[in-house]
């Protein structure tokens, strides 16, 4: 299954303008919200105070207050929801999954298979559709009708949690943290091959040259976008291994493109090689047993577990978790049986014959 909506994915942190201006030597002094709104696109100045109020504007690396005056060679950064398209997005009753709300988030738990936001050849039927339809008053800005309440995403066939916005304020204070990656968010991946011990996984993300919808690590920070995906193992299971992703940066397809640079594909990902065994025995028996595994999860083995975040308005950190699809639980119970059912010994000798 192909997933031609990510080719126009962007990584979290674009979702968000950070505007970096030096002020020319000859600048009169001038209040920074009028100063910026000459400066921010599709920014009224409430949006800027806004922003102001909630720390995401500094000068010189300082939080200021909405009356500061600009000067001469200050250094304002600008962090800011960003408007990345302008679609029309029809309203589509269809059901989700809440696992959290209240006036000012939403927490989606995110079925496989769930587009989230319109996109190429994706225009209907996406997670999108639904919160127009079941949420109104979700924040839109100038030019972001197409991602209303979105700070952040996850792929297609990934299932798992996923947090929205229910007003600008919110939005804002959010789209700070997640720029700054102090979100917490955790993944359960199922890998193809025995990984002994945890580790880190580093490099820049890009566009692979022979296929756009594929993600490539680089050396080059030319080529990509650096990004780093921490990996814990959980489970053991000979030919596969469960393991626990955390991300501390936000990229496309960052932990199925990392698993497989190291050369740990996650199981049945067909984007990234994962559908085909790729550890195991040469016995039909075991073909069949793997088959079979493919056609209960025919997606990759990703869950978005949890999620945790400082609340907007609360000011206290809220942690969620969501528990394993029918899907990727299925396979999973199936493998450890597998397991079970073969001595370790056996198992390690039988890899050797593929």
């Amino acid at each position: 299954m192909t997933e031609e909506n990510d080719l126009f994915e962007q990584d979290e942190q674009d979702l968000y303008e950070h505007l970096r201006v030096v002020v020319d030597k000859g600048q009169s002094l001038l209040r920074i919200d009028k100063f910026l709104m000459h400066r921010v696109e599709n920014a009224s100045r409430n949006r800027i105070q806004n922003a102001i109020e909630l720390n995401n504007v500094l000068v010189n690396d300082k939080p200021i207050k909405a009356s500061y005056r600009v000067k001469p060679h200050d250094v304002i950064s600008v962090v800011l929801p960003h408007p990345p398209r302008d679609t029309e997005v029809y309203p589509e009753n269809i059901p989700i999954a809440i696992a959290y709300e209240d006036d000012d988030v939403l927490i989606v738990n995110k079925a496989a298979g769930m587009v989230v936001h319109p996109g190429f050849n994706n225009y209907h039927g996406t997670l999108v559709n639904a919160l127009v339809y079941h949420f109104q008053q979700l924040p839109t800005l100038p030019g972001n009708d197409g991602r209303p309440g979105l700070v952040h995403r996850i792929d297609k066939d990934t299932s798992g949690l996923l947090l929205i916005s229910k007003n600008e304020r919110s939005m804002s204070y959010l789209a700070r943290q997640f720029f700054d990656h102090t979100i917490s968010r955790k993944y359960l991946a199922l890998v193809w091959g025995d990984l002994e011990q945890d580790g880190t996984v580093t490099g820049y993300i890009g566009r692979s040259p022979n296929d756009r919808r594929v993600m490539s690590i680089y050396d080059d920070p030319e080529k990509g976008k650096w990004a780093v995906t921490h990996y814990r193992v959980l489970e053991r299971m000979g030919y596969v291994t469960l393991i626990e992703c955390k991300l501390e940066t936000g990229r496309t397809h960052q932990i199925r493109a990392h698993m497989r640079h190291i050369g740990h594909p996650l199981f049945s990902d067909a984007m990234y090689g994962g559908d085909k065994i790729l550890k195991g025995t040469v016995f039909s028996k075991y073909r069949q047993f793997v088959d079979n595994c493919f056609e209960i999860m025919p997606r990759q083995a990703l869950h978005a577990q949890s999620l945790g975040f400082m609340h907007p308005s609360l000011k206290k950190v809220l942690h969620f978790e969501a528990p394993l699809p029918a899907d990727f639980k299925g396979v999973l119970e199936k493998w450890q049986k597998y397991t079970s059912a073969n001595a370790p010994g056996q198992l390690q000798n039988d890899e050797e014959k593929i």
